[in-house]
């Protein structure tokens, strides 16, 4: 694709998915559409060996936008950011066509995976602000993913996800039922929620094994205290 060709597709997919565009100039002040230039030159230097000026490219566009793609990244034919800043696309990412993120998204890896570390978006996906997707796996095309997901394995074509850990709540525009959910990955604030209640479950039959001891405590000393006085009659 040609420059001019490309520059006017841009145009056409910015303006198209964001409203507060009023005019094709504005684009050119638009942070998705400057990072796109960077990052189109510094793939080509990538592919091409030139490891330092790829990076060097890619760097000063993420000084411009706030947005930083690897040169390295994979991505497709009306790919959008919208606002963007904090956006991080990593090294091995491979993004579909017509697939949106918003500010504050991460393409990342684990750090414990080699060689594919970054995910593989499908076409037709929006990422909502805040969301990580984190490691080697595929989400599937026409998902969503929630603002401040986290998502840490594969989602199904035409999926909803939401939640930390990330979980499909919905597939094909129907709701799943909650007992169908994923429930394999892990979820540390219902872990810490369910420990909390074991933990006050034991507190609360402690004080009350306590309070009956109390009460056994009192029992006897008003028996011992009446045998007393009893005595003290007789003498």
């Amino acid at each position: 694709m040609g420059l001019i060709r490309y520059i006017r597709e841009e145009v056409r997919v910015i303006r198209e998915r964001d409203p507060a565009i009023h005019s094709a100039w504005e684009v050119f002040l638009y942070p998705s559409f400057r990072v796109m230039m960077h990052y189109h030159i510094a793939h080509k230097l990538y592919l091409s060996g030139h490891y330092f000026w790829a990076r060097y490219v890619s760097q000063r566009g993420a000084r411009k936008t706030g947005i930083e793609i690897h040169p390295g990244a994979r991505i497709g034919s009306g790919f959008f950011i919208d606002h963007g800043n904090g956006v991080i696309i990593g090294e091995t990412s491979v993004i579909g066509n017509n697939v949106t993120l918003y500010q504050g998204v991460t393409l990342g890896g684990t750090g414990k995976e080699q060689g594919k570390r970054h995910p593989t978006i499908g076409d037709n996906v929006m990422i909502s602000a805040g969301a990580k997707v984190l490691g080697s796996f595929t989400v599937g095309e026409n998902s969503k993913i929630g603002a401040g997901s986290v998502v840490l394995s594969a989602v199904p074509p035409n999926s909803t996800v939401v939640g930390v850990p990330g979980r499909v709540v919905r597939r094909g525009n129907l709701p799943l039922p909650r007992e169908t959910m994923d429930q394999n990955l892990p979820d540390p604030v219902k872990e810490d929620i369910s420990n909390l209640q074991m933990a006050n479950t034991e507190l609360i039959n402690r004080v009350l094994e306590l309070e009956e001891q109390v009460r056994r405590l009192q029992k006897a000393g008003e028996a011992a205290g009446a045998a007393d006085g009893r005595q003290n009659e007789n003498l």
